[in-house]
């Protein structure tokens, strides 16, 4: 919330934090930041783009190399230790990183907050693919990760849904992802 009230002037969430993840926001919002971010002097400078990660990116990312069902393993009874949800957030948001990260150093992939992806919602394409960029349109976006307020199903690897762009949530929000164009 610090860095999106620096970047956006204010924060629409819900539940007040410096450290805890902005909610709140739609995916438009969170595109809005993303080109507020990048914009910004420093930033430019360095050559720094800021954007959603696609949904393919943003797995790939909470797996970090792993193949079951949370990054941590199969079973649900670690899922405590790495992530917030409904058996231990107390129907709250927490500050980023007080849960243990996945293994490449990733905190609350699979709780806390819900994420945007930069996707339209849609069937998965049939056959294998190699880092799709999901369908062309829709009327919903993707999000991924889990929230405070879900089952531990919900938090899984593989676990997706969609929502309106323009949808505001109280268990929704986004990381970025950073490229350099230089």
């Amino acid at each position: 919330q610090e860095q999106y009230e620096k970047v956006m002037g204010a924060t629409p969430s819900e539940f007040k934090g410096p450290q805890k993840p902005v909610e709140q926001v739609s995916w438009d919002d969170a595109v809005e930041f993303c080109r507020k971010l990048s914009e910004l002097p420093g930033e430019k400078s360095t050559g720094y783009v800021y954007r959603l990660p696609t949904e393919a990116e943003w797995e790939y990312a909470c797996r970090a190399g792993t193949t079951t069902a949370y990054s941590f393993g199969d079973s649900e009874s670690e899922l405590g230790d790495y992530a917030w949800y409904d058996k231990n957030s107390g129907k709250t948001t927490h500050p980023v990183g007080g849960k243990k990260p996945n293994p490449w150093g990733l905190y609350d992939m699979h709780g806390n907050v819900l994420e945007w992806c930069q996707d339209w919602y849609g069937a998965y394409p049939s056959g294998s693919v190699t880092d799709p960029t999901g369908v062309e349109s829709g009327s919903l976006r993707v999000y991924r990760g889990g929230s405070w307020n879900d089952f531990s199903a919900y938090c899984r690897s593989a676990y997706r849904g969609g929502s309106s762009p323009d949808g505001r949530r109280f268990y929704l929000g986004f990381r970025v992802l950073r490229s350099s164009i230089k």
